[in-house]
């Protein structure tokens, strides 16, 4: 009898843990990462031992190549890390166990990315109201003026959010807002 009982309390952790890792895998487009790799995620993450790609193709059921494909993802995401065990001559990776670290790396690439680029976008933008200020049109050059307040308020929000990413690329955001640990 208690044969079955150990049975049905390890059939209701793989459920428990299917179920997380499904609702982790809904929402991990915040990362920028597709669903499935998010199961993949959910599977390392709840693996006891690091995995090579095989064992997780056989434990998901997706080719090797898509392992291969999700795996890198989750390295770049810093959600995974490739480590090393004797006598193992396979690549295997277990979960980043600093998910603060992930977060991080995810926010700085991507905020990092979008911000430079609307900075850029500003820069063209004064470029061109600079070109166009000769104009003796008053309206014009109203709107010109008025588009120049724009780009400067525009310019300083996005110097203040490198101001943001740099607490997370430097650590300082943690002094500010600690890790729950």
């Amino acid at each position: 009898m208690v044969e079955k009982k150990e049975h049905s309390d390890w059939e209701k952790l793989e459920l428990a843990r299917e179920e997380f890792s499904h609702e982790l895998s809904k929402n991990i487009h915040m990362y920028g990462i597709t669903q499935s790799v998010g199961r993949l995620y959910g599977t390392v993450l709840f693996a006891n031992d690091p995995m090579t790609l095989d064992e997780m193709s056989q434990a998901i059921g997706m080719s090797k190549t898509s392992m291969s494909t999700g795996i890198r993802t989750l390295l770049d995401a810093n959600m995974v890390d490739r480590v090393w065990q004797k006598g193992v001559r396979k690549d295997l990776y277990q979960s980043e166990e600093d998910w603060y670290k992930s977060f991080s790396a995810v926010f700085v690439k991507r905020w990092r990315t979008s911000v430079d680029n609307n900075l850029k976008a500003v820069e063209q933008h004064c470029l061109i109201l600079k070109a166009l200020s000769n104009n003796e049109d008053e309206e014009l050059q109203q709107a010109i003026q008025n588009d120049y307040q724009k780009m400067d308020h525009a310019k300083k929000y996005y110097q203040w959010l490198q101001d943001v990413i740099h607490l997370f690329e430097s650590g300082e955001i943690y002094n500010i807002i600690p890790k729950k640990e």
